[in-house]
C-alpha cells in the first residue's frame, strides 16, 4: 500500500471533461471523532479509514445543492437545486488516494435520488428538507421519506462566526477531500472532484437532533462534536469512476 497523498487545501489535479458539475452552497460541517477500528467494516473493500493522529471521523454535513448539470449541458433549474444531508467517513485506498465514504445522503428531490441510487449506487434517500437562514443563524432540517428507516431525521441550527485565515491541519483533514470511494457495479471506485478552496468560517452549534448517524450504521457519538465548521460554498466539478486500487487492502 502507497503511503497517503498529502492534505492540500487546493485540489491536487484539474478536471477538464467533467461529468457533472453542480455549486455546494450554505454548508454546515459537524464532526466527531471515532477510533478507526470502530468504523473499518462500514467501508468500501480495498479501503481503510484515513487517520489524523490515530483518529478518523464521522461527518454530517448539512448542505444546499444548487445548478447540477451533466456533461457541461446547462443546470436543470428544479431537480439540479435542493437541500442534501450527508453522512460520511474517511477513507484512504491503496494508491494512496484520501476520499470520503458516504453511508447516507438525504435529498430532498426524487429524480435525483433515483439517478444516484441507480447510476452511481449511491446510498441516496428522499427526504424533506429544509434550509432557513436568519441572519447568522442557519437551521437545517431533513425527515426521511424512502427507502428508510422512514422518520430518520436530523435538525441541525447552527451560528456563523468570522472566516477562518488559516485552517488547522484538522480542518484541512475533513474538508479538503478530493474524491469519494464507492462499491460500483461490483467493484470499488474512486470518483474525483475539484473546486476552489474552502472558505470557512467557525461556527457554534446551538441545536443537534438526530438520529441519521444511527441510521446509517455508524456508532452513536459518545462525546461534543469536535469540529463544528461553516461555508458559505464552492463550484464543483466532479469526475466519472475510476478503479481505486489494483487489489483491495484487506
Amino acid at each position: 500500500m502507497q503511503e497517503p497523498t498529502p492534505v492540500t487545501p487546493d485540489a491536487p489535479v484539474p478536471i477538464p471533461r467533467p461529468l457533472l458539475t453542480q455549486q455546494w452552497l450554505d454548508l454546515c460541517f459537524v464532526h466527531w471523532a471515532v477510533p478507526p477500528e470502530e468504523v473499518a467494516h462500514l467501508l468500501p473493500a480495498g479501503t481503510v479509514p484515513d487517520t489524523h493522529e490515530g483518529l478518523t471521523y464521522v461527518g454530517l454535513i448539512a448542505f444546499r445543492m444548487h445548478r447540477v448539470g451533466w456533461l457541461g449541458l446547462p443546470a436543470v433549474p428544479y431537480f439540479g437545486s435542493f437541500p442534501e444531508t450527508n453522512v460520511r467517513l474517511y477513507s484512504v485506498d491503496a494508491r494512496g488516494r484520501r476520499g470520503v465514504v458516504f453511508r447516507s445522503m438525504d435529498a430532498a428531490r426524487l429524480v435525483p435520488v433515483l439517478l444516484g441510487r441507480i447510476g452511481f449506487r449511491l446510498p441516496y434517500l428522499w427526504s424533506r428538507m429544509g434550509v432557513r437562514t436568519s441572519g447568522d443563524t442557519v437551521t437545517y432540517t431533513s425527515t426521511r421519506r424512502w427507502p428508510g428507516p422512514r422518520r430518520a431525521s436530523s435538525r441541525l441550527v447552527v451560528r456563523t462566526g468570522a472566516r477562518i485565515p488559516e485552517p488547522t491541519e484538522l480542518e484541512h483533514f475533513l474538508t479538503a477531500r478530493w474524491g469519494l470511494h464507492n462499491a460500483f457495479f461490483g467493484r470499488a471506485s474512486y470518483l474525483a472532484n475539484h473546486h476552489p478552496r474552502w472558505p470557512l468560517h467557525r461556527a457554534e452549534l446551538v441545536a443537534c437532533e438526530e438520529d441519521l448517524l444511527t441510521a446509517a450504521g455508524v456508532p452513536a457519538p459518545r462525546a461534543a462534536p469536535v469540529s463544528v465548521l461553516y461555508s458559505p460554498g464552492v463550484p464543483v466539478r466532479l469526475g466519472g469512476p475510476l478503479r481505486p486500487a489494483a487489489a483491495p487492502i484487506r
